[in-house]
């Protein structure tokens, strides 16, 4: 890619209409310092200096989407609590159009992490699991069909919580493949049954390992995996994140790229998946080749995970990065070179 058609590629970027359906969740940081050990039992003590909360799950794929300042709107759920109205107000502070959102008497899924020193101390869950009314799933379904023909790709954020069901894909994908938008899919691995058509998934190597039953030690097993889960889906690509490994894309036509990790340092995996999924998106939604978006969507990670907490990427910072990558003298690297630095994006919240 040449340094003009990178930059026709951002541009187009912030033109890009995205719908991201899925789980939707509150991230609350506690920030503090530590100075001593618990006399009461042996954990630290932290003195709390800020707190401060934003999109996260699915939510946290729209803030990355927008942050790059593409035009996207949510789809799902929250509580109809205090955590959810503060998640719609989030939303709507981003310039992330929540008109897709139905609140409900169900608590909202809410994550709690304690950070100190800029390192994680724990993460607090909140959450219920309890499988939707058939009713309100019918309601989502109507909600995705009346927005489809304003976007040009879906992102289906799938963390097992209640949203992402057959019945709501069974609806979705059709509906989205008969007007020709990008579908991707950033999946659970017991339900990659229900993703069968899609353009593409993004799972990591757990996730991929669970689809097909065993576990992926080795790059052969990766490889071989991609290659079962493409035919079995009849999807496009599948692009498996595999943490310090990078990524491995696996195309339809017989396309195979191994993508070494780029990040240079690494405070935080949290949201990196969201990070991969909501760039790939982004980039094959504005014209970009597969192969060309799963680049993109690595080196758009690998700037978040060099950040603390639950972080996005700027077009600014996206630019910097891709400008050394793509430029016409930079050698290409070796697909099968080892990565030396860690940037993991396995975690799922």
């Amino acid at each position: 890619m040449t340094a003009d058609a990178l930059d026709g590629l951002l541009t187009r970027i912030a033109q890009a209409r995205i719908l991201v359906i899925g789980d939707l969740m509150l991230d609350e940081f506690i920030w503090g310092k530590v100075s001593r050990i618990s006399p009461e039992a042996p954990v630290p003590i932290v003195w709390v200096e800020r707190e401060s909360v934003m999109p996260g799950g699915a939510a946290n794929v729209a803030n990355n989407i927008r942050a790059l300042r593409g035009q996207v709107r949510v789809a799902g759920i929250v509580g109809n609590d205090r955590w959810g109205r503060l998640l719609l107000q989030e939303l709507a502070g981003r310039q992330i159009d929540p008109s897709g959102v139905i609140a409900i008497e169900r608590p909202t899924t809410v994550k709690t992490r304690v950070i100190a020193h800029h390192q994680q101390v724990v993460r607090v869950d909140r959450e219920e699991h309890m499988p939707l009314p058939q009713r309100l799933i019918q309601q989502l379904c109507k909600v995705v069909e009346e927005q489809l023909d304003d976007i040009d790709a879906v992102v289906i954020e799938d963390y097992g919580k209640g949203v992402v069901t057959r019945q709501l894909l069974e609806t979705l994908v059709p509906a989205a493949r008969k007007r020709r938008k990008v579908i991707t899919v950033d999946p659970k691995e017991e339900h990659f049954d229900l993703y069968r058509g899609v353009t593409a998934l993004t799972p990591n190597r757990a996730e991929a390992g669970g689809a097909v039953g065993r576990e992926l030690e080795t790059d052969s097993d990766v490889e071989r995996a991609g290659k079962e889960l493409l035919k079995r889906l009849a999807c496009e690509a599948i692009l498996i994140t595999l943490g310090e490994g990078g990524m491995q894309l696996f195309e339809r036509d017989g396309g195979h790229t191994r993508i070494p990790t780029v990040a240079q340092e690494v405070f935080d995996v949290a949201g990196a998946g969201d990070t991969v999924i909501a760039v790939f998106t982004l980039a094959l939604a504005s014209g970009a080749s597969v192969a060309e978006a799963a680049r993109i969507a690595n080196h758009a990670a690998g700037i978040v995970v060099g950040k603390v907490g639950v972080a996005t990427v700027t077009p600014e910072e996206l630019r910097t990065a891709l400008a050394v990558s793509f430029r016409p003298s930079s050698r290409r690297p070796n697909r099968r070179a080892r990565p030396k630095v860690s940037a993991r994006i396995n975690p799922r919240t």
